[in-house]
């Protein structure tokens, strides 16, 4: 079996988060990079396929230079081979198109992203990049089986979970809940070092017309101050609740 695991580079969520250029454009100063996390769930998953079914693994990103640094840590987890799509990550549909490109070339059987980036959040790439292939897609998979040419596949669903059978080729979105956060893994010094010899390589973008555009960015109103009231004063919590508040 063939994968190929989507990688998106994305501020870490401790990161300050500012803007530049009246608040136009990320201001990526001071701002650590990381594996997506919803990503970083498929990638274990891909991993796991690979030690007991012998799959093998290829990592995707579509970026600049500045995104190689995760793809040689996605590279140090486990993963066989890297590819940069060398353009920038601007646009959903834009993404979807490199990443259909990609594995239309490289024949994948399954095709891992992530739900969505904790940076756009857009929850669009997958569905389009199944769409574009003309591959099965199962979003929100928080588990997935590959039996031969089928895979059986467990989604979340408004209220529950729904298991829904399928065929090769085969996209999912994952998220949480595909591997255990235990079974998340840091790269050691020898997958470190191993990655270094890796190939990655780059590849130049096709046209892709970008269909939408950031206008702005701004940040969420800053928290109200917080008033604390002794407990035994419910007199008073009643009052500022009522009066202040207006929740009651």
């Amino acid at each position: 079996m063939k994968i190929l695991v989507c990688i998106s580079h994305v501020p870490d969520t401790t990161s300050k988060i500012n803007f530049t250029d009246g608040d136009t454009k990320f201001d990526t100063n001071g701002v650590q990079y990381v594996i997506n996390p919803n990503d970083e769930f498929g990638l274990t998953r891909a991993m796991w396929f690979k030690e007991k079914q012998g799959a093998s693994v290829d990592v995707v990103n579509v970026g600049g230079p500045e995104t190689e640094p995760t793809l040689r840590k996605a590279l140090a987890i486990g993963a066989d081979t890297a590819i940069r799509v060398n353009t920038p990550a601007t646009d959903g549909y834009a993404v979807a198109k490199q990443l259909a490109n990609v594995a239309n070339d490289g024949g994948y059987d399954l095709i891992i992203a992530g739900r969505e980036s904790i940076d756009y959040n857009g929850a669009m790439v997958p569905g389009m990049l199944a769409s574009l292939i003309d591959a099965n897609f199962v979003a929100n998979c928080i588990s997935l089986e590959v039996d031969g040419t089928s895979a059986k596949a467990v989604r979340e669903i408004d209220g529950g979970k729904e298991t829904v059978s399928t065929a090769l080729p085969l996209v999912i979105g994952g998220q949480k809940g595909l591997v255990e956060e235990s079974d998340l893994r840091i790269p050691n010094m020898r997958g470190i070092m191993m990655a270094r010899k890796k190939p990655l390589s780059v590849v130049e973008p096709t046209d892709a017309k970008a269909e939408t555009k950031a206008v702005s960015f701004e940040k969420p109103a800053p928290k109200g101050a917080v008033k604390l009231v002794d407990a035994d004063n419910l007199d008073e919590l009643v009052n500022l609740l009522h009066n202040e508040a207006k929740v009651i």
